[in-house]
This record gives structure tokens, C-alpha cells and sequence, in this order.
């Protein structure tokens, strides 16, 4: 059971919508699998499909659907314990229920819940939270505070894939849900203005390429200092390099290229562009400049990154001198607003490149933060850190895995403040518990809602460890 509620990989997506369906189910013959019953459904699973139960008593999860609906489905997964279905014609729609304003929603694979209002969206992701967080026996004293931004044109990252058919045609777009099929995009309304328009020209660029197939993928960047489109190419091609150099020069961006099928080096077809992104600094008319480069791991939404700065600085609010440890540091995303502030910051990164990005940028905005490479998966390694820094708070931003030995070692060496921020809510419920059985008590939640549209959620939470709090230590 502990599967329940995951996506599997299944068939390829229908192409029509829960209203569209409803429309054309009169001429439309049932597909196979089909179930004549309507059903009700009850709740969302935490991936955002709806939760219901055929006349028989074996439950479904139904793509496309929304709590309260009527419909009846068509199973494309059957299952010895549940099914997997879609929606074939609804018959009762939740209020909460809107046209997805993307023309590509029925098979594109990305953002999974435009059929649900905003605010639906939000309350979805806050109830997916408390609920893992609860399964785990952590309970909250008051539910999530929000941290949101618009819901379009916030995406300055993404990669396209590159397709070549039998035919000879070239296809650009994104993947759909667990499947190689490309769709092709022609517009994506939550990619930033300035990649969107580089849709059509790519498209163009790559259709009049000499070898097509010898490109894998393309990588849009937008940032502060510059715009970039970064390709992934199995083999040199003069030509087509040439291509690359001239479309870089006719859309005013900076064009980039891992070259090889195995171990592909990295080189600018030109002159480097100064990606960088800025962060609030100390004052009101302050600033701080984050280079990167690609590869590197930086937030997707600009507006929202700004957000859970804003929101670690305010709730860990640190004092001149308070040593503070960042875990998981990046290129330096937490670590340079914190020293800004007056923290004694030292990070921890496991590669290598970042840590020297991190100490680049440091240098850059005139701030003093250490920093080296460690691998975060040993507790060994941590508790090290730990004995080494005797930090008054931790912060972790680790990947979807979590960060379980880490929890482990702050559990054996408790520190006063713990602030955990998490792209992936079950792996988060995991470490919390940990966190709370090895004494620590959750302070302040937030939902970051970095990924609109989707069911993906970034979490904010606050630890304090009561016996490792100034009054408790001086008692």
C-alpha cells in the first residue's frame, strides 16, 4: 500500500480534456476498460489525481479529476489492489473546475493541475503537507502560511527535447508524463517572456540543421545579466555550429554546448554571458549578485526564490555573529543573504564546481563565508561539520532524497535552531519525524508554491530544540 496514490507509468495521455470529454462523449465509443457507473470523487491523492471507488469497492485514481465530480472513467491500468483511470465523460463538475488556459494540457506532461482553480491548487498542496506530515505522527499547531507568486511567465529555466521522426520531421517541446513521446510546444505560459519567444525561432533553427538527430536536447536560461540556450550535441557539425552561432547573434542570446555522447565537455560557441540573478541584500538599496553557470542548481521561479529568502531571514532572523551552517548551499542561494545580515556562515556543498561558485560570489558582494566540499549522505561527515562549526542553526535545502543522515547526526548532536527547506513533501515527513522523536519541536510551516500549475510543492519548516535554547543552556 505504501505505493498508493503514486503515478505509474502508463499510457500515453488522451489528448482531451474532462470538459472536452464530456462533449464528445455522445459519438465518442467506449474505450477499453470503460466503466458505465459513475462514481464519486471523494478527495485528491498527494499527485493530484482523484480519489474514488467503483461500484465494487476497489478504488480508483482518476486523472483529471476533482473532488465532488461525478464521472464515469475508463481504466487504463488495472491493478490487483486498485486502478488507474482517466476521465471519460464528466457528468458533475466541482466548481472548482476551469478550462486549462494552455492549448497543450491534454498531453503535454508538465502542469498536471491546470483544470483546478489557483486557490484550489494551493489548498490542494497545503492538505498534501499536513497529511504526510501527520502520517508521520508530526501535527500542526496552525496550518501552512503560503508562499505564492503569480501563476504565469515565472519559469526563467527549462529544457526542451529534440526529436526527429521517421519522416524527417523535427519535433520541440516537452516529454509527456513517464513516456519518451515529445509534444511539440508552440507557446508555454509559465515560461518568462524572453524564453517563450525563442520557441518559434528554435523551432526554425533546428528544422534547417544538417543533423538534426545528433541534437539530444536544448536548455533555455534566462537571468539578470543575460539570456542563454544551451544545446546538447552527440557530434561536431561545422555547419550546424555555425547555425548555432548565427541564431545566438540574430536573437541577441548566448548559445552554449555539451559536445559528446559520453562525458560531453562544455564550451560557448562565443562570448560567455554573465548569468547572475539578484537577491535583496542588507539595506533597502542594497543588492547581491549570485553568479552560475549551467548545470548548476538554481531555483526555477525568481519570484518565489525571493520568497523563501525573505521568509529564512525573517524566521531565523540572525544575530551579528551567530554561526550559522548551510547545508546543501548551492551556489550560495541562503548563505549570502544570511551573512548579509550579520551570520557567521559556513557551507557545505557536495559538488565541487558550486562550492567554488559559492565562493566566488561570496568574494563578489564583499561578504566572508566558508565553504567546502562534503558529501552530506554520511552522517559521519555531518556530525564532523557539526563539532567543527558549533553552529546556532542549520539550514538544509537538500534534493527530492531528502536528507536522512544529516537528521540523524542534528538528532545526536542537537543544535538550537533547525530551518528545512524541501522540494519533496515525503521525504521532508520522514526527516521531521526524526527531527521531533529526537527532540526538537516544529515551530512555523510555509507551502512555497514554486512550481504553479503542478502538483510538485517546495515546504518551509522551523525547528527549535528546547534544550538547546540560550535560556535552557544559562539554566
Amino acid at each position: 500500500m505504501a505505493m498508493l496514490g503514486k503515478r505509474r507509468p502508463t499510457r500515453r495521455r488522451s489528448g482531451v480534456s474532462g470538459l472536452q470529454r464530456q462533449a464528445a462523449s455522445a459519438t465518442t465509443p467506449p474505450a477499453a476498460g470503460a466503466q458505465d457507473a459513475a462514481v464519486r470523487i471523494e478527495r485528491l491523492a498527494h499527485d493530484g489525481r482523484g480519489v474514488a471507488h467503483a461500484p465494487d469497492g476497489k478504488a480508483l485514481f482518476v486523472e483529471g479529476a476533482l473532488p465532488g465530480e461525478r464521472v464515469t472513467v475508463a481504466v487504463h491500468r488495472a491493478r490487483k489492489r486498485y486502478d488507474e483511470a482517466h476521465v471519460r465523460t464528466l457528468v458533475e463538475a466541482s466548481p472548482r473546475r476551469v478550462t486549462p488556459p494552455c492549448p497543450h494540457y491534454a498531453q503535454c506532461g508538465g502542469c498536471d493541475l491546470q483544470h483546478l482553480s489557483l486557490d484550489g491548487q494551493r489548498a490542494h498542496k497545503s492538505a498534501v503537507l499536513v497529511d504526510l506530515l501527520a502520517r508521520e505522527g508530526v501535527a500542526l499547531a496552525e496550518p501552512p502560511e503560503l508562499l505564492a507568486e503569480p501563476d504565469t511567465a515565472y519559469r526563467r529555466r527549462a529544457r526542451l527535447g529534440v526529436k526527429v521522426d521517421s519522416e524527417g520531421r523535427v519535433h520541440l517541446g516537452f516529454r509527456e508524463r513517464h513516456a519518451s513521446h515529445l509534444v511539440d510546444i508552440t507557446t508555454c505560459r509559465v515560461l518568462v517572456p524572453r524564453l517563450e519567444a525563442l520557441l518559434g525561432p528554435l523551432r526554425e533553427l533546428l528544422e534547417a540543421l544538417a543533423a538534426p538527430r545528433q541534437v539530444g536536447h536544448v536548455e533555455l536560461i534566462d537571468s539578470d545579466g543575460g539570456t542563454a540556450v544551451v544545446v546538447r550535441q552527440l557530434r561536431e557539425n561545422a555547419a550546424d555550429r555555425r547555425c548555432w552561432q548565427a541564431f545566438g547573434a540574430a536573437q541577441g542570446v548566448a548559445v552554449g554546448r555539451w559536445l559528446g555522447r559520453d562525458g560531453p565537455a562544455f564550451a560557448w560557441l562565443g562570448d560567455a554571458p554573465d548569468l547572475h540573478y539578484a537577491l535583496p541584500g542588507a539595506g533597502p538599496d542594497d543588492s547581491l549578485r549570485l553568479g552560475f553557470a549551467p548545470g548548476d542548481f538554481v531555483q526555477v521561479n525568481a519570484a518565489v526564490n525571493r520568497r523563501l529568502v525573505a521568509t529564512a531571514r525573517a524566521w531565523l532572523a540572525p544575530l551579528a555573529g551567530e554561526r550559522l551552517l548551510d547545508l546543501y548551499a548551492g551556489i550560495g542561494n541562503f548563505s549570502l543573504p544570511l551573512a548579509a545580515d550579520g551570520a557567521r556562515v559556513a557551507a557545505a556543498e557536495g559538488h565541487l564546481a558550486m562550492v567554488q561558485r559559492l565562493i566566488d560570489n561570496a568574494q563578489h558582494n564583499a561578504l566572508t563565508v566558508t565553504a567546502e566540499q562534503a558529501d552530506l549522505s554520511e552522517a559521519g561527515a555531518v556530525a564532523a561539520l557539526l563539532a567543527t562549526q558549533a553552529p546556532d542553526a542549520v539550514l538544509l535545502d537538500p534534493p527530492r532524497d531528502g536528507a536522512e543522515a544529516v537528521c540523524r547526526a542534528l538528532c545526536a548532536h542537537p543544535v538550537p535552531r533547525v530551518l528545512y527547506i524541501a522540494c519533496d513533501p515525503a521525504t521532508l515527513a520522514r526527516d521531521a519525524a526524526r527531527l521531533v522523536h529526537g527532540g526538537y519541536c516544529l515551530r512555523r510551516v510555509a507551502v512555497a508554491d514554486m512550481f504553479v500549475h503542478t502538483s510538485h510543492l517546495e515546504s518551509v519548516l522551523l525547528f527549535e530544540h528546547p534544550e538547546r535554547q540560550p535560556s535552557a543552556q544559562g539554566a
